[in-house]
């Protein structure tokens, strides 16, 4: 290693503290050093490269270094960087809110909110549903439910209405207590092969006992990502969503992870019937160039904070970069290649061949007790017994092994406790996953067989 390096490396054992990383494991290791990017590889100070397979933490949708969305940024930056946005707007805030709109293709969302990263986009929607409710009279709607195993982001209001316990378990007590209903985990479900969607059966009851409490409800359509990739049918979401809309409960998407083309559709939802109150959205809205959070709603919602000031009815809420001129033209050009290329229909031939091969080359792999897939999103659930579906013991931490064998490979698997996943970008070539594929299956044989 160049000493250049070297020394930027112990600078960062020195002074970083590195997300979701217990630090002592890196005592006698060292971070990654990345120096560039194209296409869907990372390039490190060793020049070594690896494949990007779970698209940086599932922000980028189109590959990296993507010259058309570069130049977006700099032709804006050449102008201005950013104002305040009360009071003041651009036009690249103007293009991409309308641009969202005609995406989301649904007749009651009307209204865009910005943030500044997906955490913010979720916190803006349930702050906005319990103020919606007070704003009509109802100050006592003001609880939330969500599903077990899932995520919406690491502030106190998303910490309380997610259900990845193992995540959060430090802050339940300055969390916020809601209303939490089972996941539909159709892997670990004992009525999957007679299934009539029992898994509703809590939520039916936590509305006819408490519906006048309850604000909203939450939920990452058809997967959830954090939780362990649990893809769920499209048919569940329609179920839930008429059961909430008979109680007139808000409808939160969290489309935060599986929007822009990632399921092989533009949002996840538009496999259902659900018509949703919010829509939240970040990550590869901006193909992970640069921070974003948005928020969408209808024009019921909006109208509800439309009053007199003195009638005290202004949401209050914002933050520093909200409606950022450099993220906003980021996105814009994002949207553009999507739309212009038409790229989520040109890349179903890769989710096919995709989802083909994974079936084939892992379906009787022996450790392997689940597979399942959406669009670029593909999980392997690895078990010590299939029959039992028997997990191995956390101690022995498989994912962490799987991880340091896939570095050696060239691959970027970062698993979540012993599943393992790849969230690709749509743009991703036959050849590209054949390569990742051949290189996934050394990975799970040199550790799972060691």
């Amino acid at each position: 290693m160049r000493k250049n390096y070297k020394e930027l490396l112990e600078k960062d054992k020195m002074y970083i503290w590195h997300p979701y990383t217990q630090m002592k494991d890196y005592e006698n290791d060292y971070h990654i050093l990345i120096k560039s990017a194209k296409k869907f590889k990372l390039y490190d100070s060793e020049n070594r490269y690896y494949y990007d397979t779970i698209s940086s933490w599932w922000c980028n949708i189109l590959g990296h270094n993507i010259k058309e969305i570069n130049a977006a940024i700099i032709q804006q930056l050449e102008n201005f960087e950013h104002t305040l946005f009360a009071g003041f707007t651009n036009e690249q805030a103007i293009e991409l809110a309308e641009k969202l709109i005609k995406l989301v293709n649904s007749d009651e969302i009307d209204k865009v909110f910005f943030s500044d990263n997906g955490s913010t986009a979720v916190e803006v929607a349930l702050k906005m549903s319990c103020q919606y409710w007070s704003n009509y009279g109802k100050p006592e709607k003001t609880k939330f439910i969500y599903l077990e195993n899932s995520y919406h982001g690491d502030t106190i209001g998303t910490m309380s209405v997610s259900g990845t316990a193992q995540f959060f378990k430090y802050y339940k007590k300055i969390c916020v207590e809601n209303y939490s209903i089972p996941s539909p985990y159709c892997y670990r479900c004992n009525s999957s092969k007679s299934c009539k969607y029992q898994c509703l059966e809590p939520l039916k009851k936590i509305l006819n006992d408490n519906h006048n409490k309850i604000s909203g409800l939450i939920i990452e359509p058809l997967v959830q990502c954090a939780g362990g990739m649990i893809v769920y049918p499209a048919e569940y979401l329609n179920k839930l969503y008429e059961i909430i809309k008979y109680y007139e409960i808000h409808l939160i998407l969290d489309e935060i992870a599986v929007g822009f083309g990632r399921t092989g559709k533009m949002f996840a939802f538009h496999y259902s019937d659900a018509i949703p109150d919010f829509i939240c959205l970040s990550k590869a809205i901006t193909n992970g160039t640069l921070p974003l959070g948005v928020t969408l709603t209808t024009n019921q919602i909006y109208d509800a904070f439309y009053d007199d000031y003195s009638k005290n009815k202004t949401f209050f809420h914002g933050h520093t970069f909200t409606g950022n001129p450099l993220s906003a033209a980021a996105a814009n050009a994002t949207i553009d290649l999507l739309i212009s290329n038409n790229l989520i229909e040109k890349s179903q031939a890769q989710i096919k061949y995709l989802n083909n091969e994974i079936y084939s080359r892992f379906n009787n792999f022996q450790y392997i007790g689940d597979i399942r897939n959406i669009g670029f999103i593909a999980a392997f659930e690895i078990v010590k017994d299939k029959s039992a579906k028997e997990k191995f013991d956390s101690s022995l931490r498989i994912g962490r092994r799987i991880y340091f064998e896939g570095l050696k490979n060239n691959l970027i698997l970062r698993p979540l406790d012993n599943i393992i996943y790849l969230f690709l970008p749509i743009t991703i070539t036959k050849r590209d996953i054949d390569i990742i594929l051949n290189k996934l299956e050394v990975v799970l044989k040199n550790v799972i067989s060691s």
